[in-house]
């Protein structure tokens, strides 16, 4: 760095980067960090770049480690970075290029060796290294708290630095950093309880921009700026082709902020496309990591409080004194950004916080009336379940059963019709209610995860969506009703297969006393817990809403074979009544009706029974509800998926994978 580099393989000789890491004190007034700031040399625009970079520079950022402690040096250049900053918003107003691009200069150099600091050393360390005093030459606790000073800096920074094309880059660095910052998570394989995080942003200085913090992100999330055209907010290229300002502005601008439009160190090609707003998604990522900090010992988390309570613009009651961190936000904007961005793991990680943890989102969102424009892209995330990661699919399903928790959505849901759903391949269909498609993909979804991925827990949250849904089903298309049917087809050859097979072992072991029996009575249970929660989910719909639905009537007459053998199982017995009721009562009028009936007049005879069955000989069951219920330490899923998603994504960029201890959920 230095106006003397022009290529990274010339860092390790650099004689700023030199002076910098030396055992010399540099005064924060010194020129020479005027100096240092203006340097030419192509920004890393890839996780190999960033990897040369990092080569270069492991001499020069082990000097500044080791001289640190006694120079001050890294303290001086965070106090030029601080001195800058009080002018940042004027120079933003006036636009002073010059000021403003050495001032991205040395947030960048900040935020790179803090990474470098944050991977060498513990806490402890790390605050030793920001509490230098230059009058003794040593490090004390009395000393001003740089750390602390450099974090509010940041966060005043994100919220009050007006967005323009010369302060976007600025802005998404000063997000970045405040990321890494908040990395020492990655260095841990413990939950982290107690850290200089919860020091600084729970109790410290930083408290009271909170809600000016998330609301900021939030509207960063929303509002999906891109960044500025290369060179559209540089200094104009001169005659001669450009000074050595112009030069240098330009690789600013074409070469250090690209490094957000690409993927991270270990993402997915497949499933991280290149970043259109790469400050909306770090706004998104830092928003996470903050709403996902663990509670103080004698504090909650205040972002996840501001998440918890924000409300509509168009609220206009009062807060209630009780809820701290509040402010409003416009709703509206909010549910068609999170609809149009799901394809991301961390949109569809924020729908899920904010549908489970903020009621007022949560209200607003059921109470819309477009929406399909919400469900169909979690639709999209389950019917392409191969591609996603599992982590994404979890969310997208319980997104799903948080909404089935409400009837009202259940009941809309059929009055939605869709023509042409273009991504769903099994079978065209021109004509569907959202409701039907979306246990068509639920269905498909069980049936994948009992072929590949066996998951008991993917499993049981597909079943209580339907079981929500089975009271309001209405109008069922013929091909969900079918699938409905052939789901627990599937189910019943499975039951037949262990049933079997648990008889041969039984058989095999009373000729070999030696051999150990397999375990079928485990996966017999499991079998049977799901094929008594189909039945029930059949016997729901038929209790509640037969006279809507006769086309699953129809496919229950088409395959009343499957059923034979549940009538006198003692697990099943019971909610078999209305389903042989219903059966026995349609096959009946059907063998009136005459043979060789055609699909119409089959349909035509079966809504005419609906209203002649009568109700009363129908049993009554308990109403199927079940809500979703977060794990008692949710903290131990969703921190290290947070922390994955980052590290997958642009922010991912500033580590390798041999800085990580915890890299703590893989991406598959």
């Amino acid at each position: 760095m230095g106006s003397n580099s022009s290529r990274i393989g010339d860092l390790p000789k650099n004689e700023y980067l030199k002076k910098l890491s030396g055992t010399e004190s540099v005064s924060e007034n010194d020129p020479f960090w005027n100096q240092l700031l203006s340097f030419s040399f192509p920004a890393p625009t890839s996780s190999t770049d960033l990897k040369l970079l990092e080569e270069a520079t492991i001499s020069v950022c082990r000097s500044l480690v080791e001289n640190n402690p006694r120079t001050g040096n890294l303290g001086a250049l965070i106090k030029v970075f601080l001195s800058r900053t009080k002018e940042l918003k004027l120079s933003a107003e006036c636009q002073n290029h010059i000021f403003i691009w050495q001032t991205n200069n040395a947030l960048f150099i900040i935020c790179y060796l803090l990474k470098v600091f944050i991977c060498e050393m513990s806490e402890e360390e790390l605050q030793l290294h920001f509490t230098y005093e230059e009058k003794s030459g040593s490090c004390s606790s009395n000393s001003e708290d740089l750390l602390e000073e450099l974090v509010c800096c940041l966060m005043q920074l994100i919220t009050d630095i007006p967005l323009l094309a010369i302060t976007y880059e600025i802005s998404v660095e000063a997000i970045s950093t405040m990321v890494v910052f908040l990395s020492c998570q990655l260095f841990h394989k413990e939950i982290l309880r107690q850290s200089i995080s919860h020091k600084y942003l729970m109790k410290g200085r930083c408290l009271p921009y909170t809600s000016k913090l998330v609301k900021t992100l939030l509207y960063n999330f929303i509002r999906q700026e891109k960044p500025p055209p290369p060179g559209a907010h540089v200094f104009p290229q001169q005659s001669d082709g450009g000074g050595l300002l112009y030069g240098l502005a330009s690789g600013v601008a074409t070469g250090l902020w690209t490094v957000f439009t690409l993927g991270g160190v270990g993402s997915k090609a497949a499933a991280t496309p290149a970043l259109t707003s790469p400050l909306a998604n770090q706004s998104l990522l830092l928003l996470l990591v903050l709403a996902n900090l663990t509670d103080a010992a004698d504090a909650p988390n205040p972002y996840r409080q501001a998440i918890m309570s924000f409300k509509n613009t168009q609220d206009n009651s009062p807060f209630p004194s009780s809820i701290p961190h509040a402010f409003q936000i416009n709703f509206n904007s909010l549910y068609t950004t999170l609809c149009e961005q799901q394809t991301s793991d961390q949109a569809t990680l924020l729908l899920y916080t904010l549908l489970h943890q903020n009621s007022n989102i949560r209200t607003y969102m059921l109470a819309r009336t477009d929406m399909e424009n919400l469900v169909l892209p979690i639709l999209e995330i389950l019917y392409h379940v191969e591609e996603r990661n599992s982590h994404h699919v979890y969310m997208a399903l319980i997104i799903l059963l948080i909404l089935t928790e409400d009837d009202g959505f259940n009941r809309s849901i059929h009055e939605v019709i869709l023509k042409n759903i273009t991504w769903y391949s099994e079978r065209v269909l021109t004509e569907i209610s959202l409701g039907s498609l979306l246990i068509l993909v639920v269905i498909r979804t069980i049936q994948y995860n009992m072929t590949r991925t066996r998951d008991k827990y993917l499993h049981t949250n597909c079943l209580a969506a339907l079981a929500n849904m089975s009271a309001q089903f209405r109008s069922l298309h013929q091909y969900a009703a079918q699938r409905i049917i052939s789901l627990f087809s599937l189910l019943s050859k499975k039951h037949n297969k262990v049933l079997e097979q648990a008889t041969q072992s039984l058989r095999g072991s009373l000729s070999s006393n030696d051999v150990p029996l397999p375990d079928y009575a485990q996966d017999l249970n499991v079998i049977e817990e799901v094929i008594r929660m189909m039945l029930e989910i059949i016997n729901s719909c038929l209790t509640n809403s037969l006279h809507h639905n006769p086309n699953l009537v129809y496919a229950l007459l088409y395959k009343r074979d499957l059923f034979e053998q549940f009538r006198t199982h003692p697990s099943f017995q019971d909610i078999m009544q209305n389903i042989d009721l219903v059966i026995t009562f349609f096959n009946s009028r059907l063998l009136q009706a005459g043979a060789e009936l055609s699909v119409e007049r089959v349909l035509e005879i079966i809504k005419q029974g609906i209203v002649a069955l009568p109700k009363d000989r129908l049993k009554k069951f308990p109403e199927l509800k079940f809500k979703y219920v977060e794990e008692e330490q949710p903290e131990e899923f969703f921190i290290p998926y947070v922390w994955s998603l980052v590290y997958s994504s642009a922010v991912g960029l500033y580590w390798s994978p041999q800085d990580i201890q915890l890299f703590t959920m893989d991406s598959d």
